[in-house]
C-alpha cells in the first residue's frame, strides 16, 4: 500500500515537472524597432537625469496651475479609478493562490410525533468544523500564470496613470503659453488700432489741406478697421484660452491667472538636457504600459497551456460533533480529507482555440509595444527637429522686425513731406505688423517645443508603483 502511494506521488511529481517545463514561457523583450541614437545635436551626449515637469516649468504661477490640475482634473481621476479597479481585480486573482479556510457550525433539534409508545421522541445534534474546500494544487502553474497576468495588467494601468499625469501637465503648459501668445497678439492689434487711427487723423488733415487724396483716406480707414477686427478676434481667442485652461485644470482658475500669463520673461526653462541613446524612450510610461500588457499576454499563454493538464484539488475538514450543544467540544473530533482530479479528455477543441486566442493576443501586444516605441521616437525626433532651428528662426524675425520698423518710419516721413502716397505707408505698416505677429508666434513655437520635449522624454516618479509591484509579485 505504501509503495503504491509512493508510485502515485512520484508520478504526480514527474508530471508536474514535465508540465512546468512545457508550460513555462520566459518573457523576452522584443528588440526596439528604432535607431540606436536620438537625432540630437550633441553626438557625444550621455544619459541624463529623468526630466520632470518641475524642471521645465519655472514660473511659480504656472507650477501652481499644474499642481491644481493634478488634484482636480477629471481625466486623472478616471485614470486613478482604473488603477484602483485593476488592483482590486489583481487582489481577486491573487487570492486564488491561497486556500480558502471556512468555519462552519450548526445545531439541530428535532423529534418524532406519534411514536409506538404514545410519546414523542426528541433528539439534538450540534457540529462545528474548520475546512478547506477545493483548493487547487497549482502543479502546472495555471493559477500562478493568471496571477502574473493580473499583476502586469495592474502595473500597466499604473503606468497609464503616470502617462496621463505627464500629458495633463504638458497640456496645462501648452494652454498657458497659447494664452500668453494670444494676449500679446491682442495687445499688438490694439496698439495697431491706435497707431492706424493716428495715421487716419493725419491723412484726413492732409486731405483737408489738399495734399492727400480721398483714396489715401479710405486706405487709412480700411487699415484701422482691419486692426479692430483682428483685435476682436484675439479678444475672443483669449477668452477661449481661459475656458480651455479652466477645463484642463478642472476647477476655477486662481485670481491673477490672466495677468500672469506672459511670453516674456519666459516661464519655461531655456535649456533642457537630452541624452543621445534612444533607449531612454523605453522608460516612457506609455511604452512601459504597452510592455506590461505584453507581459500579461505572455502569462496568459502559460495559463492557456496549463489548461491541457489535470487540475488537482484538495478538500479537507476537521471538527467536533455532539448530541448536545453544551457538550459540543467534549464530543467526537472528526476529520475528512479528499483530493480530487479533473482530467480534460474531449472539449471539441475549446482549449486549443483558447490557446490560439492567447497567442494572437500576444502578437497583437508585441505590435502595440513596437508601435508605441516608434511613436515615441517620432515624437522625440519631431520635437528635436524644431529645437535645432527655432533659435535661428526667432533671431531672423527679430532682425525682420527691426528692418520693417525703420521702413515704416521712413515711409511715414516721406508721406508727410509729400514724396510718397499713403499706399507705401500702408504697405510698410502692414509689413511691420506682420513681422511682429510672426515673432510672437515664433516665440510661442519655441515655448511649445520645450513642452513637446517634455511630452516626449518626460518622466514621473514611480517609487510607489515599483514598491507596490515588488510587494505584489506572485512569489510574495
Amino acid at each position: 500500500m505504501i509503495s503504491t502511494k509512493r508510485m502515485i506521488l512520484g508520478a504526480v511529481a514527474a508530471a508536474a515537472l514535465s508540465g512546468c517545463a512545457m508550460i513555462s514561457q520566459p518573457y523576452e523583450q522584443p528588440a526596439a524597432p528604432i535607431p540606436d541614437a536620438l537625432p540630437v545635436t550633441d553626438a557625444d551626449g550621455e544619459r541624463v537625469e529623468p526630466l520632470y515637469w518641475q524642471d521645465v516649468f519655472i514660473s511659480e504661477e504656472l507650477r501652481e496651475l499644474v499642481r491644481l490640475s493634478l488634484a482636480e482634473n477629471r481625466d486623472l481621476r478616471i485614470a486613478a479609478a482604473n488603477v484602483q479597479l485593476a488592483r482590486a481585480q489583481f487582489g481577486i486573482t491573487r487570492a486564488q493562490r491561497l486556500p480558502t479556510v471556512t468555519a462552519n457550525g450548526g445545531f439541530t433539534e428535532g423529534g418524532t410525533i406519534g411514536s409506538n409508545n404514545g410519546g414523542a421522541g426528541n433528539f439534538d445534534n450540534a457540529a462545528a468544523s474548520i475546512g478547506i474546500t477545493a483548493y487547487e494544487l497549482d502543479l502546472f502553474g495555471r493559477v500562478a500564470s493568471l496571477n502574473e497576468a493580473a499583476l502586469q495588467s495592474y502595473l500597466a494601468s499604473a503606468e497609464g496613470e503616470r502617462a496621463a499625469k505627464i500629458a495633463i501637465a504638458a497640456t496645462v503648459g501648452e494652454i498657458w503659453m497659447q494664452l500668453a501668445a494670444d494676449k500679446a497678439l491682442l495687445a499688438l492689434a490694439e496698439d495697431t488700432v491706435d497707431v492706424q487711427s493716428e495715421s487716419l487723423n493725419l491723412t484726413q488733415e492732409l486731405f483737408n489741406a489738399g495734399i492727400a487724396t480721398e483714396l489715401d483716406v479710405r486706405r487709412a480707414s480700411a487699415s484701422v478697421e482691419t486692426a479692430r477686427a483682428q483685435a476682436a478676434e484675439f479678444s475672443a481667442q483669449v477668452e477661449q484660452d481661459l475656458n480651455a485652461l479652466r477645463l484642463a485644470v478642472g476647477t476655477d482658475l486662481p485670481a491673477g491667472t490672466l495677468g500672469a500669463a506672459k511670453l516674456d520673461p519666459t516661464p519655461l526653462a531655456e535649456e533642457i538636457p537630452i541624452g543621445q541613446s534612444s533607449l531612454v524612450l523605453l522608460s516612457r510610461p506609455d511604452v512601459q504600459s504597452a510592455e506590461r500588457q505584453l507581459m500579461a499576454a505572455n502569462a496568459n499563454i502559460a495559463a492557456a497551456r496549463a489548461a491541457f493538464f489535470p487540475i488537482i484539488s484538495l478538500t479537507g475538514q476537521v471538527g467536533y460533533s455532539s448530541d448536545e450543544l453544551g457538550d459540543l467540544f467534549d464530543g467526537t473530533l472528526g476529520w475528512s480529507f479528499g483530493p480530487s482530479i479533473s482530467l480534460p479528455i474531449f472539449d471539441a477543441g475549446a482549449r486549443q482555440a483558447n490557446l490560439d486566442v492567447r497567442r494572437a493576443q500576444e502578437q497583437l501586444a508585441v505590435a502595440n509595444y513596437e508601435q508605441a516605441i516608434q511613436f515615441a521616437f517620432r515624437d522625440t525626433a519631431d520635437a528635436l527637429a524644431v529645437r535645432r532651428t527655432i533659435d535661428q528662426r526667432v533671431d531672423a524675425l527679430i532682425r525682420l522686425v527691426e528692418d520693417t520698423e525703420i521702413t515704416r518710419d521712413l515711409s511715414e516721413e516721406r508721406f508727410r513731406v509729400g514724396v510718397d502716397d499713403y499706399l507705401s505707408v500702408l504697405d510698410s505698416q502692414q509689413l511691420y505688423y506682420d513681422a511682429r505677429q510672426q515673432l510672437i508666434r515664433a516665440n510661442l513655437v519655441r515655448s511649445l517645443n520645450s513642452i513637446a520635449v517634455y511630452r516626449a522624454l518626460g518622466a514621473w516618479p514611480r517609487d510607489e508603483v515599483e514598491a507596490d509591484g515588488e510587494n505584489l509579485t506572485p512569489e510574495s
